[in-house]
């Protein structure tokens, strides 16, 4: 089959998929964004970058913004069939930055596939559950419904959509649920592994790390109140009390991915630095920034305490890959993280805003739990027995695209 990718950042979600399908003789082309520096696994075409809407309505703005980049990519995608006579059997993209909104236009026979990252919802998700960051309001509400719409609008184009985890595809509409297949990206287990010999060297004359040590790690890619950065520093001076050989160590940009910057400054982690001043021990408080993936995966193998906290919302991969490498995690007593870890069998759960519970656990795993081993193993056993990337997870998707190229 000719099967035609399109994500804004590709290979994004499909890093596995795309030369997979490749490797068993399908035709595989990419379309992303001219400004997409990110290296391809196949043979990639770019479309000119939107310039932003420029509107007075913020209500409107989301749905300008998104349909025209569908509009963009659509004209790149015209390009390819009228010059190039390109017609794909298989078109699968990501809707969320509207780029799959106009493709049936330029290729009405095709079948549409679609990644259902998360369906924006106005309760029971990511509005209003952290009221710190302001208060439950009716507009809040309006602006939800505003960003869910070319979501909407995608999936009743789709032909299908696959989901990662039960939580994120649970957050559609049940009219559209029944066009979604629930399969995760998976999890390279070889690669991502326990490993008793893991070491990372700190930046700037900072302390080399190995396996054993007394290490508490959090990692996002962004250090921001969504993945509840705020909630563990605020557990951090009684832990780094109670620890005092404990050294903490955090990945993430001061760049918020989700939300916004604090309105009195510049970052969350200068917000939080600046209230909690004289309460940590910032000798071992290590803020690494963005880092190289090998130098990720040796934190998630070498730490002792592996701290995962989020809001009802998209989760991490980085939970499944501290799993997958044998970490004691403590995290959120939220929806999408219970999916992966029930508490006391596979890692502890605590409350988000309980900050005495958090630094109870997060002082627990330091101290040695006599249970962490057997919560390790289950851990890792979790991800082994059902998102394993190569066994399960990757076989799973080449079958869900293959048998929906069948039934055209």
């Amino acid at each position: 089959m000719k099967i035609l990718f399109v994500h804004q950042n590709f290979p994004g979600q499909f890093p596995h998929l795309a030369p997979a399908l490749v490797a068993r003789g399908h035709q595989v082309l990419a379309l992303t964004d001219e400004t997409n520096k990110r290296p391809s696994p196949v043979k990639t075409l770019r479309y000119k970058s939107p310039e932003p809407a420029v509107m007075e309505s913020a209500l409107g703005r989301s749905y300008t913004d998104h349909a025209e980049r569908g509009f963009l990519v659509a004209r790149g995608a015209r390009v390819l069939r009228d010059k190039h006579g390109f017609q794909p059997d298989i078109i699968i993209g990501h809707p969320g930055w509207g780029e799959t909104l106009f493709l049936k236009e330029i290729w009405p026979q095709a079948t549409l596939l679609i990644y259902a990252e998360l369906m924006y919802r106005t309760r029971g998700q990511d509005v209003g559950f952290d009221h710190e960051m302001g208060p439950d309001r009716d507009e809040t509400r309006f602006m939800t419904v505003s960003r869910s719409a070319h979501l909407i609008q995608a999936m009743v184009q789709a032909d299908g959509a696959i989901a990662p985890t039960r939580y994120q595809a649970d957050s559609f509409p049940p009219e559209l649920r029944g066009k979604i297949t629930v399969i995760h990206d998976g999890v390279s287990t070889e690669t991502v592994a326990p490993d008793p010999q893991a070491m990372l060297a700190l930046p700037q004359g900072g302390p080399v790390l190995r396996a054993g040590d007394e290490v508490l790690s959090f990692v996002s890619r962004s250090l921001e109140p969504y993945r509840g950065f705020h909630a563990f520093m605020r557990a951090l001076p009684a832990v780094m009390a109670a620890r005092p050989q404990a050294q903490v160590v955090m990945v993430g940009s001061d760049d918020p991915s989700y939300g916004g910057k604090p309105r009195d400054a510049t970052s969350w982690r200068a917000k939080l630095l600046a209230e909690l001043d004289g309460q940590l021990d910032l000798g071992r408080l290590h803020f690494l920034g963005r880092v190289p993936y090998a130098d990720y995966l040796s934190l998630i193998k070498l730490t002792r305490v592996h701290c995962y906290l989020t809001y009802p919302f998209v989760l991490s991969w980085s939970l499944m890959e501290a799993m997958a490498a044998g970490a004691y995690v403590v995290g959120s007593d939220t929806e999408p993280v219970r999916e992966m870890i029930e508490d006391g069998r596979n890692g502890r759960l605590v409350p988000f805003f309980d900050t005495a519970a958090l630094a109870g656990a997060l002082e627990r795993g330091l101290a040695g739990d006599p249970d962490g081993p057997a919560l390790k193993r289950a851990a890792r056993q979790t991800i082994l027995d059902g998102y394993d990337l190569l066994r399960d997870c990757l076989p799973r998707q080449i079958a869900w695209v293959e048998s929906r190229g069948a039934l055209r």
